[in-house]
């Protein structure tokens, strides 16, 4: 029996690949075959991960809201390569807090890189892909599905890039590029436990219900993304249960309003009581693309 992988020859493209689910889905896609080429913020972070790859690949800074940036890397990963065939849009930022009280700057940056830095990074490689008939995988989010407080810029980002990804489909899909959507609950990452960090947003999830409040290992959810990369998905589950909330998404802003005025009156005293609101970009990679951006690189 032949071992050989869906994989093998194919040139991959991952964003956001200096950590967390980029950083592993591009060591899997490579082990599966794939020539993987890393674009991110972190140069010394993206170096590590190409390193460790576990066949052809290289790395190339670029920040995704940035249209020339990463026009030009889709141009030296073909020259490079000779072809993309996968690009997963991964990169990707969160800030929480009440809206009333965010800081514009970070509510803002986040629906630059999670919605605009997808799209941007879609114009640019889209060329590419249509050559070689490919795929493009949205990296969205239990947040597509449903709202939540304290997270609304994370949610509209994500919701804004499912139905990005499901308007690209419908476009391209007759000129033999195929394009899907993976979602991902709160899955082991340096953003997820950078977000725990602040004790009311922790809180607030620990109260959510079943299984939705959990925090899901890396390695099963990129294995999931991995296989419907493999089998060029139009909707990859990266926990099990997310496929069944696509069935009862369409009562879950009522019900999310009603139980989130409840939860955000439980909370409010402990908003309120916060010398300062929450300010920046969670985890380490938001620290990336704020650090990134003051020093004129983004």
């Amino acid at each position: 029996m032949s071992t050989r992988s869906s994989l093998d020859g194919q040139v991959a493209v991952v964003t956001g690949a200096a950590r967390g689910v980029g950083e592993l889905l591009a060591r899997k896609l490579s082990a599966r075959g794939a020539t993987v080429a890393l674009v991110g913020l972190e140069p010394e972070e993206l170096k590590r991960v190409a390193a460790s790859l576990h066949g052809p690949g290289a790395h190339w800074y670029a920040d995704v809201t940035d249209h020339a940036a990463m026009s030009r890397v889709a141009s030296e990963v073909k020259d490079r390569f000779g072809k993309v065939d996968i690009v997963v849009a991964n990169a990707g930022v969160a800030a929480g807090g009440p809206f009333a009280d965010s800081d514009a700057q970070s509510w803002n940056r986040v629906i630059e890189v999670n919605l605009i830095g997808s799209a941007t990074t879609a114009r640019a490689f889209l060329p590419v892909l249509l050559e070689s008939r490919g795929y493009l995988l949205q990296i969205a989010s239990l947040a597509a599905i449903t709202p939540a407080p304290l997270m609304s810029a994370y949610c509209a980002s994500k919701s804004g890039v499912e139905a990005f990804a499901h308007s690209l489909r419908a476009e391209v899909g007759y000129r033999g590029v195929r394009v899907g959507v993976g979602y991902l609950s709160w899955t082991d990452t340096d953003m997820v436990r950078g977000a725990d960090e602040d004790e009311v947003l922790r809180d607030l999830r620990a109260r959510l219900p079943w299984p939705s409040n959990r925090t899901y290992p890396l390695g099963p959810a990129v294995d999931r993304l991995v296989a419907g990369i493999e089998r060029r998905s139009a909707h990859v589950y990266g926990q099990w249960w997310l496929r069944g909330m696509q069935s009862v998404r369409g009562y879950l802003p009522a019900l999310i309003g009603t139980v989130g005025q409840r939860e955000m009156r439980h909370f409010a005293p402990r908003l309120e009581a916060r010398s300062a609101p929450r300010t920046g970009l969670v985890g380490a990679g938001g620290t990336a693309d704020e650090r990134a951006r003051g020093n004129g690189n983004g």
